[in-house]
């Protein structure tokens, strides 16, 4: 405890020195007056300031509403380690404990060493007591399947994004994230591709893509594309939104309710008059702030959002049920209906638990009203749940760590964030035992499907929406290629053969891919089926689609220290992942390559 205080003192005196030599430096100019009380600025100056940004400058989520702290200042603070010792995981059955890679190095230090690759990051010091009691579902990495025993895999799509905002927060704090953070088909999905826009009247394209793995040379990489169909904002058709609000004592920091009113404030500016929007909230109890309100009247919406004040315990199932009554009240047949949860996840009052909330959600969906779930801040994040309950309610979820990401969300990619195009989404893959040995899925744990649920139509599954991409990786061992992984043995049959017949010897196809989707309101799936001609395509001739997403996926792998990572390195991830870069016209890829440093840069200063 007295080392606690002591901690406590140090950064108290640290913080005050850092605000009184940025007064002492500031002139009394407006512009720089202005900068240093502003919240947010308006979405224009976002995109200027991601798309100015220099190549080195590692962006922060207080960099829109902090100003630098100066050179001298940060190489001269002796703070707490930013160490995170462990992490708090809970599923539907047992608590579970891990500990983060970087309690795993034993980042053991007494002080936080400030010089980085850039001196302009600023200092956070959210410590192991600010993460201690956040919830993240236990992941068990997909093992290689031999094909001769599982030739077929089967999984729900994911258009969640939320892991890959939350492992930025974990690294712009100097921090490994925990492993069960880490999901890294989030990670792969969080950046559009360029695939073609699909064809014929389908809701999404397919596109397929073969080369060596960039980790295991010995090894290929199949790369497979969804691409939604793109529409118009203004052909959307007209929402039904009701804001569903947590303004629960636990809300109060800001990192959570200020940055959530400035994250729905973006999405308010960009609603159509045919749009409507009601507002609910909950804390101890639920109740209605703001009755469905048409888009046009902006000034009033704004109002309700403004007035949301902190405070209380959470009562979170109530509040759900709330928001679905006053969705179904003003639900519109031809349109988007949808609640927009904006919480931390920790729901403590009335139907709280992971199973009691999943059945209600289960039960709502029903109703044809879908679910996106936002999540904020950092201390009692509840990501397990909130995964689940976006998973169950025919939903996404994202996670919201500063103003560029809502803007991200709710505007750039409003219409895939709020329009489903295609749900029950589930992907099925039949591999040629005569040309693949064996074979991996990355990612994609807790969304992997039984083989008989591919044409149960009562077997739910993920959502696709307008514009969304969606991208899967198979690692392959090809058949009679060295390979150091110790595959499971499998004694031969006693009773029937099972060797490939003469079909697969004669073809050239790697592998089939087999997809079922239902029209939104539909409850009956539709089958596109598509083959996957083998090919030895170079590494370097691939496309940016194949080798970003290759380096996306290494990176996850890195940061949950799988077992399959072959010869990665950050050093390696970074020189792909900046041959893929593209035109990235939001610099998202630009930024993941300023990540990547950064984990590389706390490698380091471990060892």
């Amino acid at each position: 405890m007295k080392l606690h205080l002591k901690y406590k003192t140090i950064a108290t005196l640290a913080i005050t020195a850092i605000l009184g030599q940025i007064i002492a430096a500031c002139s009394p100019s407006e512009s720089q007056k202005t900068s240093l009380t502003s919240t947010a600025p308006p979405p224009e100056s976002i995109k200027q300031q991601r798309n100015n940004e220099s190549p080195e400058v590692f962006l922060q989520p207080e960099a829109l509403s902090k100003p630098p702290i100066p050179n001298q200042t940060t190489s001269s603070l002796n703070l707490p380690s930013a160490k995170l010792n462990a992490v708090i995981l809970h599923d539907s059955s047992n608590s579970i404990v891990t500990r983060s890679r970087s309690a795993q190095q034993n980042l053991s230090s007494n002080s936080l060493n400030t010089s980085t690759p850039n001196s302009s990051i600023p200092i956070d010091t959210e410590t192991d007591e600010d993460t201690k009691a956040e919830e993240y579902q236990k992941l068990k990495e997909n093992p290689f399947k031999i094909v001769q025993t599982n030739p077929l895999s089967t999984f729900s799509i994911d258009v969640d994004v939320a892991s890959y905002s939350n492992i930025r927060r974990f690294l712009n704090n100097h921090q490994f994230p925990p492993a069960d953070a880490v999901r890294i088909e989030e990670l792969i999905n969080y950046f559009n591709y360029d695939y073609p826009q699909p064809q014929n009247n389908q809701p999404f394209s397919i596109t397929t893509e073969i080369s060596q793995t960039p980790w295991n040379p010995q090894h290929k990489l199949v790369h497979i594309g969804l691409q939604g169909k793109k529409i118009a904002t203004e052909n959307l058709p007209p929402s039904n939104l009701v804001f569903l609000i947590d303004v629960s004592g636990s809300m109060s920091r800001q990192n959570k309710l200020p940055l959530l009113k400035s994250a729905f404030r973006l999405l308010v500016n960009e609603l159509r008059p045919q749009d409507r929007v009601a507002i609910v909230v909950y804390s101890g109890a639920a109740g209605v702030v703001l009755p469905s309100t048409p888009g046009n009247e902006k000034d009033k919406i704004l109002n309700a959002i403004e007035n949301l004040k902190a405070g209380g315990s959470t009562a979170g199932g109530a509040g759900i049920k709330k928001a679905y009554q006053v969705a179904k009240e003003n639900f519109q047949s031809n349109g988007n209906n949808r609640v927009i949860l904006a919480t931390d996840g920790d729901f403590n009052v009335g139907v709280s638990s992971d199973n009691a909330l999943v059945k209600l959600i289960e039960e709502k969906r029903d109703d044809e009203v879908f679910l996106t779930v936002l999540g904020f801040g950092s201390g009692n994040l509840k990501d397990a749940k909130m995964e689940k309950l976006a998973n169950k309610g025919n939903g996404n979820y994202a996670y919201i760590d500063n103003t560029l990401e809502a803007e991200k969300v709710l505007v750039e990619e409003m219409g895939g964030t709020l329009f489903t195009i295609a749900k029950d989404v589930k992907i099925q893959v039949e591999f040629n035992p005569a040309k693949v040995k064996a074979y991996r899925l990355i990612g994609y744990e807790n969304r992997l499907l039984q083989a008989k649920d591919f044409n149960d139509d009562t077997k739910d599954a993920g959502e696709l929406g307008a514009g969304h991409t969606v991208t899967a990786l198979y690692e392959i061992i090809p058949v009679g290629a060295e390979t150091e992984v110790n595959l499971p043995t499998i004694d031969a049959l006693k009773y029937q053969q099972n060797s490939p017949n003469s079909t697969a010897y004669n073809s050239n196809e790697l592998m089939q891919v087999k997809l079922r989707y239902k029209q939104p309101k539909a409850s009956v799936s539709q089958l596109i089926t598509q083959p996957v001609i083998d090919s030895n395509t170079r590494l370097n001739a691939t496309s940016n689609n194949f080798r970003f997403s290759a380096a996306v996926a290494s990176f996850g792998m890195l940061l949950r220290d799988s077992e399959y990572i072959g010869n990665a390195s950050f050093d390696s991830v970074l020189n792909l992942a900046k041959s893929a870069q593209g035109a990235d016209l939001n610099s998202y890829r630009h930024e993941f390559i300023r990540l990547v440093k950064t984990a590389k840069f706390i490698e380091e200063k471990n060892n």
